[in-house]
């Protein structure tokens, strides 16, 4: 009886879809990737098992304080960026195949692959093997059995030999290699270090999964910008020593425009947190004891130091690494006016929905009794009305609205977790009013989550695409699917609340 109780809570809904994804990734790859594919079904069963773990003995990761409500999530956060790399990879070797893209174009994203697989396994054995024995507030430290912990050394060592066969057999050059090498277990370093600031930093505002998504995308993404940096220094440097000199991949202005305004906002708190504190230090004790001249000041400096960084040194970066013809702004200004009549009316549109749905929803949040969750799935069901016709009609200029969108969350999110006056306090009880138990004060996330579940279907597809439908994944599962599920979900208990 206990066994089958065991058994049936180990074979939850959650881990059988993730099963068949990951299933049907690996049966559909190609011969030519079979280190990738052995990487990824390694990774896979490693997952499950730390996830496992972690439900059997929960005091080992007692010391991050996860969401509250939400289970672990850690073979989903393991396998999704490592999955959505290795499906692209296979529908690049089609491009190939097709003569669509060049070879260097494919050969960088597998190196991506092996970067966000090294990031995903190197949290996994940190979570296994290094948190359990690190001391906490509780004073209790678990151990693994002894069964299980070479159950997960044989999946350490098959994919230690799996990564190195692989990198030995694609580059001849043993110093080229070990580079190589040593730039991929980089990102992994990087991952574990970031994902622990995230769950100290950031307490209860995601589960372990969540958290182990965003830090691996967040690392991906600064290595790839690192990579474009490193990339045009050789060029400039004319040596062929220097790591990635073979992969050089055409970029579109767009997702140049998209990655500097993003990493720009991701970086900005830590230079503003520094500037705040010069600030303090240099400002004499009577002054900043003086309310209005405190907050005053704090304006100014965010003011100033965002300005800087998003007129001088992003765009220098986006100069450096693209080669606009024009500054990025005054090229944005020139793309979106290339076609004024659509991209204008689009805009427009956009500015009258957003503005009447948010006034609408803000005012029944406030004095109707209706459920936030499922409030919010009226946006949902907005965004759809929103993007549909755009991702139709303007693809491109939708890739660009999504990363200006993003920014500005992002900008709104400072000012409201840094109390930035004004603004600070109206954008706070503003937000709170589509929060529910799955937020916490620190940090409001949901409207990220719904941004990107969008957005990052149709980034994914950017450049060659054999597959219409790919575009419309986060309209159709975030949009359609997830809101009628919520809303059945909720039409049941009310039911049986009046049958009862």
């Amino acid at each position: 009886m206990k066994l089958a109780a065991m058994a049936s809570s180990l074979a939850n809904g959650e881990r059988a879809v993730v099963v068949f994804f990951i299933s049907q990734i690996i049966f559909s790859a190609p011969f030519s990737l079979l280190h990738e594919a052995l990487s990824l079904s390694i990774l896979s069963f490693f997952a499950l098992s730390v996830e496992i773990s972690a439900e059997f003995s929960s005091e080992s990761l007692a010391q991050f304080k996860s969401r509250a409500g939400a289970s672990s999530g850690i073979l989903l956060g393991a396998v999704t960026l490592p999955g959505l790399m290795f499906s692209r990879l296979i529908q690049l070797l089609r491009a190939v195949s097709l003569h669509e893209i060049d070879s260097e174009e494919l050969e960088y994203l597998r190196l991506q692959y092996w970067a966000t697989s090294a990031c995903c396994f190197g949290v996994l054995f940190f979570f296994y093997f290094i948190v359990p024995h690190l001391p906490n507030d509780n004073h209790s430290i678990s151990f693994h059995s002894d069964w299980s912990t070479k159950f997960s050394l044989s999946f350490i060592a098959l994919y230690a030999a799996v990564f190195c066969v692989s990198f030995a057999t694609k580059f001849h050059c043993g110093g080229y290699t070990a580079v190589m090498l040593l730039w991929v277990l980089c990102h992994g370093l990087a991952a574990v270090k970031l994902i622990q600031h995230v769950l100290h930093t950031f307490p209860a505002c995601a589960s372990i999964g969540e958290a182990l998504l965003v830090t691996t995308g967040l690392v991906i993404y600064f290595g790839d910008m690192l990579a474009c940096t490193v990339v045009k220094i050789n060029g400039y440097l004319a040596s062929s020593e220097i790591v990635f000199v073979q992969y050089v991949i055409r970029r579109s202005e767009i997702s140049t425009i998209i990655q500097g305004m993003l990493l720009g906002l991701l970086l900005f708190p830590m230079f503003l947190k520094f500037s705040l504190q010069v600030w303090e230090c240099c400002t004499s004790s009577a002054h900043v004891e003086h309310r209005a001249y405190h907050e005053i000041g704090r304006t100014v400096i965010f003011c100033a130091l965002l300005a800087f960084i998003f007129i001088l040194i992003i765009p220098s970066w986006m100069q450096f690494v693209q080669d606009f013809p024009v500054h990025p702004w005054l090229w944005i200004v020139n793309f979106v006016f290339s076609e004024p009549l659509k991209r204008l009316s689009l805009c427009i549109y956009w500015v009258v929905v957003i503005y009447v749905s948010v006034l609408r929803f803000y005012n029944i949040s406030k004095n109707s009794k209706i459920e936030r969750i499922l409030l919010r799935k009226y946006y949902h069901l907005m965004a759809v009305s929103m993007f549909l016709p755009a991702l139709i009609f303007q693809s491109a200029f939708l890739e660009l609205a999504f990363g200006a969108a993003l920014a500005i969350f992002l900008t709104l999110e400072i000012i409201r977790v840094w109390r930035i006056w004004p603004l600070g306090h109206l954008v706070h009880q503003f937000m709170n009013a589509f929060t529910d138990h799955r937020d916490s004060d620190l940090l409001i996330v949901s409207h990220f989550s719904l941004l990107l579940g969008f957005a990052l279907p149709i980034w994914f597809s950017s450049g060659f695409d054999d597959r219409p439908l790919a575009p419309f994944a986060g309209i159709l599962s975030l949009g359609i699917g997830d809101t009628m599920v919520r809303v059945l979900v909720v039409m049941s208990c009310h039911f049986k609340i009046l049958a009862v």
